[in-house]
C-alpha cells in the first residue's frame, strides 16, 4: 500500500462548486480533512479521537455557503496529522526517518522545530504521532502523490479565475483551539485574520473583514498569534492582483473539543460566515488592483 493507495475509495482533496463561478474569490480549506487511512492510524501510537487534535474539524462545512455564492472551494480529505499542505513541501524533521534527508529539505524552520512539519511529528497538545522512525520513501510518497497535485489545483483554481475576473482573492479557511489568548490582555478571540502583516493582500480586504467581523459581535485580532501559513504568503500577491487572506476561527464558537462534536452555535456561526463571504465578495474591483483586466 502507498500514500495513494490510502486515498482510493476517498479522494485526497475535493473541489466544491456550482456550474458557473460567479465571483473572483477561491476558498481553501487544507485542515479539515478527517479520512484516516487505516494503514496511517497502524502506524501511529494514538487513538483514533487523539490523533485528530490537530483537525480543523468542520471548518469546509462552515465555510460552504461561499460555494452556494458562486465561489469555488477546495478542500483536503487527508488529515493534517498525515500531511500539512500549508507547508512548504520539503519542511521535514530528521528526527522523524530512518534515512538522512535529501539537501533540499527545510529542517530549521520554525515549525519544524515545533513538530508540524509538511510530515508532522506531532498532533495538538504535543502528542507523538508515531511509534517509531519512519522510512523517507513514506514522506516521499505523501508529498508526490498528495501534496503536490493539492497544491496544483489550488494554482489552477487561481490561475482560472485570475484569466475570468483580472484578479483572484484567496481565503484560506482555518480553526484554532480555544484555549488561544491574547498576549498579556487574557482576552479569547473569536478570529484571528491574517494576511502576514500586510503583504499578502490589499489593506482593504482586511479591514474589511475585521469590520465585517465586528460588526457581527465578534473579538477579531489581526496577525496575531497567526498571520498566515505557507499558503498565504506563498499565493499572496496583491502586485500581481493576486490577494491571500488567512482565518481563524475559534473552535469554541462551534464545536465541543473533547468529544468533536457540533455544537448548537454551530448553525449561526455557519450563517455568519456567509454573510462575511458575501460582504466581502462585494467589495469593489478596484480595492483589488483597478477594474478587471477585461474591462480596461
Amino acid at each position: 500500500m502507498t500514500a495513494a493507495g490510502d486515498f482510493t475509495a476517498t479522494p485526497p482533496f475535493v473541489v466544491r462548486s456550482t456550474a458557473v463561478q460567479r465571483v473572483p474569490y477561491v476558498f481553501n480549506s487544507p485542515h479539515s480533512g478527517s479520512h484516516y487511512p487505516p494503514r496511517f492510524l497502524a502506524m501511529s501510537r494514538l487513538d483514533a479521537k487523539a490523533i485528530r487534535r490537530s483537525e480543523d474539524c468542520y471548518v469546509d462545512e462552515l465555510f460552504a455557503g461561499a460555494v452556494t455564492l458562486g465561489a469555488p472551494m477546495l478542500a483536503a480529505n487527508f488529515p493534517r496529522a498525515y500531511l500539512d499542505a500549508n507547508r512548504e513541501p520539503w519542511e521535514l524533521d530528521p528526527r522523524m526517518f530512518v534515512d538522512p534527508l535529501p539537501a533540499h529539505a527545510n529542517i530549521r524552520s520554525a515549525r519544524v522545530a515545533g513538530g508540524l512539519g509538511t510530515v508532522p511529528r506531532l498532533v495538538g497538545e504535543g502528542q507523538e504521532i508515531y511509534a517509531g522512525k519512519l522510512r523517507l520513501s513514506e514522506a516521499v510518497m505523501r508529498i508526490e502523490t498528495l501534496y503536490k497535485p493539492y497544491h496544483e489545483e489550488l494554482k489552477r483554481l487561481l490561475t482560472h479565475t485570475h484569466a475570468q475576473f483580472g484578479y483572484a482573492v484567496l481565503i484560506d479557511c482555518h480553526s484554532m483551539p480555544a484555549s488561544i489568548r491574547l498576549g498579556d490582555s487574557g482576552l479569547r478571540p473569536d478570529f484571528i485574520i491574517g494576511d502576514r502583516f500586510g503583504v499578502a493582500c490589499a489593506p482593504a480586504l482586511s479591514d474589511a473583514a475585521i469590520t465585517i467581523l465586528t460588526r457581527l459581535g465578534y473579538r477579531v485580532a489581526h496577525n496575531k498569534p497567526y498571520a498566515g501559513g505557507f499558503i498565504t504568503e506563498h499565493y499572496g500577491r496583491p502586485a500581481r492582483r493576486l490577494h491571500a487572506l488567512q482565518i481563524e476561527v475559534n473552535r469554541g464558537l462551534y464545536m465541543d473539543e473533547k468529544t468533536l462534536e457540533p455544537t448548537t452555535g454551530f448553525t449561526a456561526l455557519a450563517n455568519d460566515l456567509t454573510r462575511l463571504a458575501a460582504d466581502l465578495m462585494a467589495l469593489p474591483d478596484e480595492y483589488f488592483g483597478g477594474l478587471p483586466l477585461a474591462a480596461e
